[in-house]
Protein backbone atom coordinates (compact mmCIF):
# COMPACT_ATOMS: atom_id res chain seq x y z
CA UNK A 1 0.00 0.00 0.00
CA UNK A 2 1.21 3.27 -0.85
CA UNK A 3 2.03 5.67 1.79
CA UNK A 4 2.33 9.48 1.99
CA UNK A 5 5.78 9.83 1.21
CA UNK A 6 5.69 7.70 -2.01
CA UNK A 7 8.36 9.07 -4.28
CA UNK A 8 4.64 10.08 -6.25
CA UNK A 9 3.74 12.39 -3.81
CA UNK A 10 5.78 15.62 -2.97
CA UNK A 11 5.33 18.28 -0.29
CA UNK A 12 3.45 20.03 0.13
CA UNK A 13 0.79 17.34 0.55
CA UNK A 14 -2.85 17.42 1.74
CA UNK A 15 -4.29 14.48 4.25
CA UNK A 16 -7.54 13.48 5.57
CA UNK A 17 -7.04 10.82 8.16
CA UNK A 18 -9.51 8.35 7.73
CA UNK A 19 -10.93 7.46 11.07
CA UNK A 20 -11.22 11.15 11.87
CA UNK A 21 -13.11 11.74 8.54
CA UNK A 22 -15.37 8.51 9.57
CA UNK A 23 -16.15 9.99 13.34
CA UNK A 24 -16.91 13.14 11.77
CA UNK A 25 -19.73 12.18 9.17
CA UNK A 26 -21.08 9.52 11.21
CA UNK A 27 -21.33 11.99 15.15
CA UNK A 28 -23.24 14.73 13.10
CA UNK A 29 -25.87 12.59 11.10
CA UNK A 30 -25.88 10.83 14.58
CA UNK A 31 -25.96 14.31 17.01
CA UNK A 32 -29.10 15.89 13.88
CA UNK A 33 -30.86 12.18 13.66
CA UNK A 34 -31.29 12.39 17.54
CA UNK A 35 -32.43 15.92 17.30
CA UNK A 36 -35.51 15.43 14.69
CA UNK A 37 -32.82 17.65 12.39
CA UNK A 38 -32.75 16.75 8.38
CA UNK A 39 -29.38 17.05 6.90
CA UNK A 40 -27.81 18.78 3.45
CA UNK A 41 -24.32 18.96 3.64
CA UNK A 42 -22.41 22.01 2.27
CA UNK A 43 -20.09 20.39 -0.08
CA UNK A 44 -18.59 23.51 -0.99
CA UNK A 45 -16.40 22.97 1.48
CA UNK A 46 -14.79 19.36 -0.42
CA UNK A 47 -16.15 19.59 -3.37
CA UNK A 48 -15.27 15.87 -3.15
CA UNK A 49 -17.64 13.11 -4.95
CA UNK A 50 -15.88 10.65 -2.69
CA UNK A 51 -16.51 12.69 0.07
CA UNK A 52 -20.11 13.07 -0.39
CA UNK A 53 -20.90 9.41 -1.13
CA UNK A 54 -20.08 8.79 2.84
CA UNK A 55 -22.02 11.79 3.40
CA UNK A 56 -24.90 10.16 1.61
CA UNK A 57 -24.43 7.14 3.25
CA UNK A 58 -24.49 8.45 6.40
CA UNK A 59 -28.23 9.74 5.78
CA UNK A 60 -27.95 13.15 4.25
CA UNK A 61 -30.99 14.69 2.75
CA UNK A 62 -28.86 16.20 -0.12
CA UNK A 63 -26.40 18.50 -1.16
CA UNK A 64 -25.98 22.28 -0.41
CA UNK A 65 -23.94 23.97 -2.58
CA UNK A 66 -23.15 27.90 -3.15
CA UNK A 67 -22.81 28.22 -6.25
CA UNK A 68 -24.48 27.37 -10.10
CA UNK A 69 -21.02 25.98 -10.96
CA UNK A 70 -21.16 23.21 -8.11
CA UNK A 71 -24.60 22.47 -8.70
CA UNK A 72 -23.49 21.47 -11.89
CA UNK A 73 -20.80 19.75 -10.72
CA UNK A 74 -22.64 18.02 -7.47
CA UNK A 75 -25.91 16.98 -9.85
CA UNK A 76 -23.20 15.43 -12.10
CA UNK A 77 -21.68 13.11 -10.23
CA UNK A 78 -24.64 10.78 -10.71
CA UNK A 79 -24.58 9.90 -7.35
CA UNK A 80 -28.84 8.50 -6.85
CA UNK A 81 -31.15 9.16 -3.85
CA UNK A 82 -29.25 12.07 -2.08
CA UNK A 83 -27.32 12.71 -4.98
CA UNK A 84 -30.30 13.93 -6.66
CA UNK A 85 -31.38 16.60 -4.29
CA UNK A 86 -29.41 19.62 -3.70
CA UNK A 87 -30.20 23.35 -2.31
CA UNK A 88 -28.23 25.86 -3.63
CA UNK A 89 -28.03 28.48 -0.68
CA UNK A 90 -27.90 31.51 -2.78
CA UNK A 91 -30.29 33.33 -4.87
CA UNK A 92 -30.02 32.01 -8.98
CA UNK A 93 -30.16 35.11 -10.93
CA UNK A 94 -28.40 33.83 -14.30
CA UNK A 95 -31.24 33.45 -17.31
CA UNK A 96 -28.55 30.74 -18.59
CA UNK A 97 -28.25 28.92 -15.04
CA UNK A 98 -31.96 29.12 -14.44
CA UNK A 99 -32.56 27.42 -17.93
CA UNK A 100 -29.92 24.83 -17.45
CA UNK A 101 -32.04 23.96 -14.08
CA UNK A 102 -35.14 23.95 -15.90
CA UNK A 103 -33.95 21.24 -17.96
CA UNK A 104 -32.28 18.92 -15.19
CA UNK A 105 -35.61 19.25 -13.70
CA UNK A 106 -36.72 17.56 -16.23
CA UNK A 107 -34.60 14.93 -17.85
CA UNK A 108 -33.59 13.10 -14.58
CA UNK A 109 -30.33 14.63 -13.56
CA UNK A 110 -31.62 16.28 -10.26
CA UNK A 111 -34.94 14.77 -8.61
CA UNK A 112 -35.67 18.21 -6.23
CA UNK A 113 -33.67 21.63 -6.16
CA UNK A 114 -34.32 23.94 -3.69
CA UNK A 115 -32.69 27.65 -4.28
CA UNK A 116 -33.20 31.23 -2.42
CA UNK A 117 -34.63 34.32 -3.11
CA UNK A 118 -34.44 37.10 -1.50
CA UNK A 119 -35.77 40.39 -4.03
CA UNK A 120 -38.50 40.71 -6.19
CA UNK A 121 -36.37 41.03 -9.75
CA UNK A 122 -34.77 37.22 -8.51
CA UNK A 123 -38.62 36.03 -8.01
CA UNK A 124 -39.24 37.31 -11.40
CA UNK A 125 -36.15 35.76 -13.02
CA UNK A 126 -37.25 32.52 -11.83
CA UNK A 127 -40.33 32.85 -12.50
CA UNK A 128 -39.96 33.15 -16.32
CA UNK A 129 -37.24 30.77 -15.90
CA UNK A 130 -40.02 28.22 -15.57
CA UNK A 131 -42.83 29.84 -17.11
CA UNK A 132 -44.95 27.21 -18.88
CA UNK A 133 -42.79 24.47 -17.67
CA UNK A 134 -44.73 21.01 -17.00
CA UNK A 135 -46.11 20.26 -13.80
CA UNK A 136 -43.64 17.65 -12.90
CA UNK A 137 -41.04 19.41 -13.41
CA UNK A 138 -41.83 22.79 -11.85
CA UNK A 139 -42.84 20.70 -8.54
CA UNK A 140 -39.20 19.64 -8.58
CA UNK A 141 -38.28 23.30 -7.47
CA UNK A 142 -38.32 24.37 -4.24
CA UNK A 143 -38.45 28.23 -2.99
CA UNK A 144 -37.23 29.54 0.33
CA UNK A 145 -37.03 33.70 0.95
CA UNK A 146 -33.55 34.54 2.94
CA UNK A 147 -33.83 36.05 6.31
CA UNK A 148 -30.52 38.30 6.67
CA UNK A 149 -29.13 40.66 8.95
CA UNK A 150 -29.37 44.09 9.03
CA UNK A 151 -25.27 45.24 7.43
CA UNK A 152 -24.80 41.44 7.00
CA UNK A 153 -24.50 39.89 3.85
CA UNK A 154 -27.39 38.66 1.36
CA UNK A 155 -31.25 37.74 2.66
CA UNK A 156 -34.40 40.17 2.77
CA UNK A 157 -33.15 42.63 6.14
CA UNK A 158 -36.71 42.04 7.64
CA UNK A 159 -39.64 39.49 8.52
CA UNK A 160 -42.17 41.67 6.88
CA UNK A 161 -39.98 41.73 3.57
CA UNK A 162 -39.84 38.13 3.64
CA UNK A 163 -43.13 37.37 4.29
CA UNK A 164 -43.91 40.36 1.00
CA UNK A 165 -41.47 37.88 -1.27
CA UNK A 166 -43.57 34.93 -0.34
CA UNK A 167 -46.37 35.67 -1.51
CA UNK A 168 -44.78 36.96 -4.82
CA UNK A 169 -43.20 33.10 -4.70
CA UNK A 170 -46.99 31.85 -4.57
CA UNK A 171 -48.66 34.65 -7.14
CA UNK A 172 -45.99 33.88 -9.87
CA UNK A 173 -47.02 29.85 -9.53
CA UNK A 174 -43.75 28.72 -8.23
CA UNK A 175 -43.70 25.63 -5.41
CA UNK A 176 -42.48 27.83 -1.88
CA UNK A 177 -41.44 25.58 0.71
CA UNK A 178 -39.88 27.49 3.64
CA UNK A 179 -37.73 30.27 4.84
CA UNK A 180 -33.79 29.81 5.48
CA UNK A 181 -30.30 31.94 6.08
CA UNK A 182 -26.93 32.21 7.73
CA UNK A 183 -26.95 32.69 11.06
CA UNK A 184 -22.68 33.27 10.44
CA UNK A 185 -23.10 36.90 10.59
CA UNK A 186 -24.75 37.47 13.61
CA UNK A 187 -21.61 36.68 16.12
CA UNK A 188 -18.16 35.41 15.37
CA UNK A 189 -17.76 33.67 19.36
CA UNK A 190 -19.59 31.72 21.89
CA UNK A 191 -20.05 34.16 24.80
CA UNK A 192 -22.99 33.60 26.38
CA UNK A 193 -24.19 37.02 24.52
CA UNK A 194 -23.00 36.13 21.12
CA UNK A 195 -24.99 32.79 21.14
CA UNK A 196 -28.00 34.59 23.03
CA UNK A 197 -27.90 36.78 19.63
CA UNK A 198 -27.93 33.49 17.45
CA UNK A 199 -31.23 32.55 19.17
CA UNK A 200 -32.52 35.78 18.72
CA UNK A 201 -32.19 35.18 14.73
CA UNK A 202 -33.35 31.89 14.69
CA UNK A 203 -36.33 33.61 16.47
CA UNK A 204 -36.74 36.04 13.71
CA UNK A 205 -36.52 32.95 11.17
CA UNK A 206 -39.46 31.31 13.42
CA UNK A 207 -41.47 34.12 12.93
CA UNK A 208 -41.02 34.14 9.17
CA UNK A 209 -41.97 30.47 8.94
CA UNK A 210 -45.06 31.28 10.55
CA UNK A 211 -46.06 34.12 8.69
CA UNK A 212 -45.65 32.14 5.25
CA UNK A 213 -46.54 28.78 7.24
CA UNK A 214 -50.47 29.58 4.74
CA UNK A 215 -48.74 29.95 1.28
CA UNK A 216 -46.70 26.53 1.76
CA UNK A 217 -47.90 22.95 0.61
CA UNK A 218 -46.61 20.90 3.95
CA UNK A 219 -44.36 21.14 6.45
CA UNK A 220 -42.34 24.32 6.64
CA UNK A 221 -38.74 24.38 5.70
CA UNK A 222 -37.04 26.27 8.35
CA UNK A 223 -32.63 25.65 7.19
CA UNK A 224 -29.97 27.14 8.68
CA UNK A 225 -26.08 26.68 8.28
CA UNK A 226 -25.48 24.80 11.30
CA UNK A 227 -21.66 24.76 11.81
CA UNK A 228 -20.44 26.88 14.09
CA UNK A 229 -23.89 27.19 16.26
CA UNK A 230 -25.97 24.21 15.79
CA UNK A 231 -26.23 23.47 18.95
CA UNK A 232 -28.34 26.80 19.13
CA UNK A 233 -30.17 26.33 15.65
CA UNK A 234 -31.12 23.35 16.54
CA UNK A 235 -32.86 24.08 19.72
CA UNK A 236 -34.36 27.07 18.66
CA UNK A 237 -35.57 26.36 15.34
CA UNK A 238 -36.98 22.21 16.79
CA UNK A 239 -39.25 24.68 19.23
CA UNK A 240 -42.99 24.34 18.13
CA UNK A 241 -43.76 26.73 15.74
CA UNK A 242 -47.57 28.83 16.15
CA UNK A 243 -49.42 30.45 13.39
CA UNK A 244 -51.37 33.85 13.93
CA UNK A 245 -54.47 31.60 14.85
CA UNK A 246 -52.96 29.52 17.60
CA UNK A 247 -52.33 26.52 15.17
CA UNK A 248 -49.37 24.84 15.57
CA UNK A 249 -47.10 24.88 11.89
CA UNK A 250 -45.33 21.57 11.26
CA UNK A 251 -41.93 22.07 10.43
CA UNK A 252 -38.87 21.02 8.50
CA UNK A 253 -35.91 21.80 10.07
CA UNK A 254 -32.93 21.52 7.29
CA UNK A 255 -29.21 22.52 8.81
CA UNK A 256 -26.54 22.89 5.99
CA UNK A 257 -23.15 22.36 8.10
CA UNK A 258 -20.13 21.62 6.13
CA UNK A 259 -17.10 22.04 7.73
CA UNK A 260 -17.36 19.69 10.20
CA UNK A 261 -16.22 16.91 7.61
CA UNK A 262 -13.28 17.68 8.66
CA UNK A 263 -13.36 19.83 11.38
CA UNK A 264 -9.88 21.63 12.40
CA UNK A 265 -7.55 22.88 14.71
CA UNK A 266 -8.56 26.14 15.02
CA UNK A 267 -12.02 28.22 14.08
CA UNK A 268 -14.02 25.30 14.44
CA UNK A 269 -12.51 24.12 17.08
CA UNK A 270 -12.91 27.01 19.42
CA UNK A 271 -16.38 27.38 18.15
CA UNK A 272 -17.16 23.44 18.74
CA UNK A 273 -21.36 23.34 18.80
CA UNK A 274 -21.23 19.83 18.71
CA UNK A 275 -20.54 18.97 22.78
CA UNK A 276 -23.04 21.80 23.23
CA UNK A 277 -25.19 19.91 21.74
CA UNK A 278 -24.32 16.91 23.61
CA UNK A 279 -22.54 14.74 21.27
CA UNK A 280 -18.84 13.23 20.96
CA UNK A 281 -16.16 15.84 20.23
CA UNK A 282 -14.88 16.14 16.50
CA UNK A 283 -11.58 15.40 15.48
CA UNK A 284 -9.45 17.38 13.21
CA UNK A 285 -9.29 15.24 10.07
CA UNK A 286 -7.01 17.37 8.01
CA UNK A 287 -3.40 18.45 7.82
CA UNK A 288 -1.04 19.90 5.60
CA UNK A 289 2.82 18.09 5.39
CA UNK A 290 5.29 21.00 4.27
CA UNK A 291 9.21 20.84 4.05
CA UNK A 292 11.71 22.76 6.59
CA UNK A 293 13.57 24.65 3.35
CA UNK A 294 15.68 27.04 5.78
CA UNK A 295 16.56 27.85 9.18
CA UNK A 296 18.31 31.00 8.22
CA UNK A 297 18.78 32.27 11.74
CA UNK A 298 18.15 31.76 15.53
CA UNK A 299 14.30 31.35 16.13
CA UNK A 300 13.50 31.62 12.17
CA UNK A 301 12.82 28.52 10.37
CA UNK A 302 11.07 28.88 6.54
CA UNK A 303 9.17 25.96 5.36
CA UNK A 304 7.83 25.50 1.73
CA UNK A 305 4.04 26.14 2.44
CA UNK A 306 2.25 29.53 1.92
CA UNK A 307 -0.99 31.06 0.84
CA UNK A 308 -1.62 28.90 -2.01
CA UNK A 309 -1.02 25.55 -0.01
CA UNK A 310 -3.33 26.64 3.06
CA UNK A 311 -5.79 28.85 4.75
CA UNK A 312 -5.22 32.23 6.02
CA UNK A 313 -8.63 33.66 6.35
CA UNK A 314 -9.20 33.40 10.22
CA UNK A 315 -6.23 31.81 11.26
CA UNK A 316 -2.48 31.13 10.61
CA UNK A 317 -1.76 27.00 10.33
CA UNK A 318 -0.34 25.53 13.37
CA UNK A 319 2.54 23.63 13.59
CA UNK A 320 1.42 19.81 15.51
CA UNK A 321 4.61 17.57 14.80
CA UNK A 322 7.74 17.39 12.68
CA UNK A 323 9.19 14.26 11.45
CA UNK A 324 12.64 13.67 10.39
CA UNK A 325 13.08 12.68 6.86
CA UNK A 326 16.32 10.29 5.52
CA UNK A 327 18.48 9.69 2.84
CA UNK A 328 15.88 8.22 0.76
CA UNK A 329 13.16 10.68 1.94
CA UNK A 330 10.99 8.68 4.00
CA UNK A 331 9.53 10.56 6.97
CA UNK A 332 10.29 9.04 10.74
CA UNK A 333 8.42 8.80 13.95
CA UNK A 334 6.38 12.15 14.95
CA UNK A 335 6.92 14.26 17.76
CA UNK A 336 4.75 16.81 19.05
CA UNK A 337 6.11 20.65 18.63
CA UNK A 338 5.97 22.93 21.16
CA UNK A 339 6.98 26.90 21.21
CA UNK A 340 6.62 26.81 17.70
CA UNK A 341 4.29 29.33 15.67
CA UNK A 342 3.78 30.55 11.85
CA UNK A 343 3.72 34.47 12.37
CA UNK A 344 3.17 34.72 8.26
CA UNK A 345 2.81 33.32 4.96
CA UNK A 346 4.44 34.32 1.55
CA UNK A 347 2.84 32.87 -1.79
CA UNK A 348 5.04 29.28 -0.82
CA UNK A 349 6.76 30.18 2.50
CA UNK A 350 5.65 29.89 5.59
CA UNK A 351 7.78 31.87 8.50
CA UNK A 352 7.82 29.63 11.94
CA UNK A 353 9.47 31.64 15.11
CA UNK A 354 10.61 29.76 17.46
CA UNK A 355 11.32 30.05 21.38
CA UNK A 356 14.59 29.32 23.03
CA UNK A 357 13.95 25.79 23.87
CA UNK A 358 12.55 24.99 20.69
CA UNK A 359 15.18 26.65 18.80
CA UNK A 360 17.33 23.66 16.88
CA UNK A 361 14.08 21.39 16.81
CA UNK A 362 13.70 21.41 13.09
CA UNK A 363 16.06 21.17 10.32
CA UNK A 364 16.35 21.38 7.08
CA UNK A 365 14.53 18.31 5.32
CA UNK A 366 12.89 17.61 8.14
CA UNK A 367 8.27 17.58 7.61
CA UNK A 368 6.06 19.53 9.64
CA UNK A 369 2.90 18.61 10.07
CA UNK A 370 0.27 21.92 10.04
CA UNK A 371 -3.23 21.92 11.79
CA UNK A 372 -4.96 24.95 9.73
CA UNK A 373 -8.41 26.57 10.53
CA UNK A 374 -11.45 26.55 7.98
CA UNK A 375 -11.10 23.79 5.85
CA UNK A 376 -13.13 25.14 2.97
CA UNK A 377 -10.22 27.77 2.03
CA UNK A 378 -7.24 24.77 2.44
CA UNK A 379 -9.00 22.36 0.30
CA UNK A 380 -9.62 24.84 -2.37
CA UNK A 381 -6.27 24.63 -3.52
CA UNK A 382 -5.79 21.07 -4.20
CA UNK A 383 -6.95 19.10 -6.95
CA UNK A 384 -6.69 15.59 -4.97
CA UNK A 385 -6.47 14.38 -1.14
CA UNK A 386 -5.36 11.59 0.56
CA UNK A 387 -7.05 9.93 2.86
CA UNK A 388 -4.89 7.90 5.07
CA UNK A 389 -4.67 5.64 7.90
CA UNK A 390 -1.71 6.46 9.84
CA UNK A 391 0.87 6.52 6.94
CA UNK A 392 -1.09 4.43 4.44
CA UNK A 393 -3.04 6.12 1.84
CA UNK A 394 -6.41 4.41 2.00
CA UNK A 395 -8.14 6.32 -1.33
CA UNK A 396 -7.27 9.38 -3.44
CA UNK A 397 -9.69 11.64 -3.61
CA UNK A 398 -10.68 14.44 -5.96
CA UNK A 399 -11.57 17.89 -5.20
CA UNK A 400 -13.11 19.20 -7.89
CA UNK A 401 -12.75 23.05 -7.64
Amino acid sequence: MLRIDDPRFSWPLLTLDEPALDHNIATVAGAFAAAGVEHAPHVKTHMSRQIWERQVAAGAWGATVATPAQLRTALGWGIPGAGRRAFLANELVDPREIAWLRTALGDGTADEVWVYVDSARGVDLLAAGFAGAAPQVAARLGVLVELGVPGGRTGARTVADVAALAGRVHDAGLRLVGVAGYEGPVAGGTSDEELAAVGRWCDGLREAGAQVADLVDGPVVLSAGGSAFADVVTRRLGEPLTAADGGQVPTRIVLRSGAYVTHDHGHYLRTDPWTRLGAEPLRPAITVWASVLSAPEPGLVICGMGRRDVSFDIDLPTPLVVRPAGADGRIGDARELSGVAVTALNDQHAYLSLDEAADGALRPGDVVGFGISHPCTTLDKYRTALVTRGDEVAEQVTLSF
